[in-house]
């Protein structure tokens, strides 16, 4: 068995995390922690999760004894995790990070969107973990897997096979993806709470939601050349899942119609298990991906208009986050990638 532990384990991703692994048959949970948590049972935090780990509690992460776990997940804050990671690196252990801190390679970039970084020489090294796209090779050979973010991964999977074979113009891209509300975290605000967001919808950080750069490194390594998009996130009044639309102009509308693109995106992720390619006619729906490590990609061609408007649904938490941390995992100890992952949408 694969022996884990979760660094922040409290936050929803903690909660995917610890649901998923409750099933994964070559994994187990050694340790979790939490500050606010430290000392409770994780089924008095989490009740959901009786039955399963009815004999762990959260740690205080100053005092854990770390040493029995091989591999850590990451899911401290965005600037909290690059203080702990090199310390967990140090054990020589493999670290799969949930946070934003070693996904931008140009640490500038990152800074200029973040906080200041403290671990840049990690940078480099950490494998940006979005098998689909970016092949598994890198992921295996790493000791830090940068864990894609949840925007990013939608957007990424919608765009990658018209970005790699230069199908569509890059200099106008539109992406415009719909979050549930779990992916504000757990932590209570007067924002997410419900009074504010039942019964409405709005979008929010328009132009300056900090998935962007992430979302423009991704397409400049497919498309060879620098890609800056257009990106705007809206929040809906439901619990999780992602719908990204995105809208990109054809470089030859007269060739490319729905059938031959989609038939595209069909041959460039055949064996991929994750990806689901709706049949011409039917778009995704969040339903039919909640609580799974899936993607559902769906398209039309706008012939009037020259475009190709693709829509990507996946879970926020699962493929978006956990999910997407744990199909790392598999890759990393050579395990079937869906160990673990097989589900039905809830």
């Amino acid at each position: 068995m694969i022996k884990t532990a979760i660094i922040g384990g409290s936050g929803y991703t903690g909660l995917e995390l610890l649901r998923i692994l409750a099933l994964h048959d070559k994994a187990t949970v050694v340790a979790v922690t939490s500050r606010r948590y430290a000392g409770k049972k994780v089924t008095e935090v989490f009740p959901s999760l009786t039955g399963h780990y009815d004999g762990l509690s959260f740690s205080d992460p100053s005092k854990v004894d770390y040493m029995d776990a091989e591999l850590f997940f990451c899911c401290l804050p965005h600037g909290t995790s690059m203080q702990t990671v090199p310390a967990l690196l140090k054990t020589g252990k493999k670290v799969i990070d949930l946070s934003a801190d070693y996904r931008i390679k140009d640490p500038a970039v990152y800074e200029q969107w973040y906080q200041p970084h403290s671990s840049k020489e990690l940078i480099k090294e950490a494998a940006y973990g979005l098998p689909e796209v970016f092949g598994r090779a890198a992921i295996k050979a790493a000791s830090l897997i940068a864990n894609p973010g949840c925007y990013p991964t939608g957007a990424a999977l919608a765009l990658a096979p018209l970005v790699k074979a230069g199908l569509v113009k890059t200099s106008s891209i539109i992406i415009d993806s719909k979050s549930g509300v779990s992916g504000a975290g757990r932590s209570a605000s007067i924002a997410t709470s419900y009074m504010e967001i039942a019964e409405g919808f709005k979008a929010y950080k328009v132009g300056e939601h900090r998935h962007t750069p992430e979302i423009d490194q991704t397409l400049s390594t497919l498309a060879g050349s620098e890609v800056s998009v257009t990106f705007t996130p809206h929040l809906l009044p439901i619990k999780r899942g992602i719908l990204s639309t995105v809208y990109a102009e054809l470089k030859d509308a007269n060739a490319d119609d729905t059938t031959t693109l989609l038939e595209a995106f069909k041959k460039n992720y055949e064996g991929e298990a994750f990806i689901r390619i709706c049949p011409e006619g039917v778009l995704p729906n969040l339903s039919e991906v909640a609580g799974t490590n899936n993607c559902a990609i769906g398209l039309k061609v706008d012939k009037a208009k020259g475009r190709v408007v693709v829509i990507s649904a996946i879970d926020n938490l699962v493929k978006g986050a956990s999910g997407a941390a744990i199909q790392n995992m598999n890759i990393i100890y050579g395990l079937c990638e869906t160990t673990g992952l097989i589900s039905i949408p809830i």
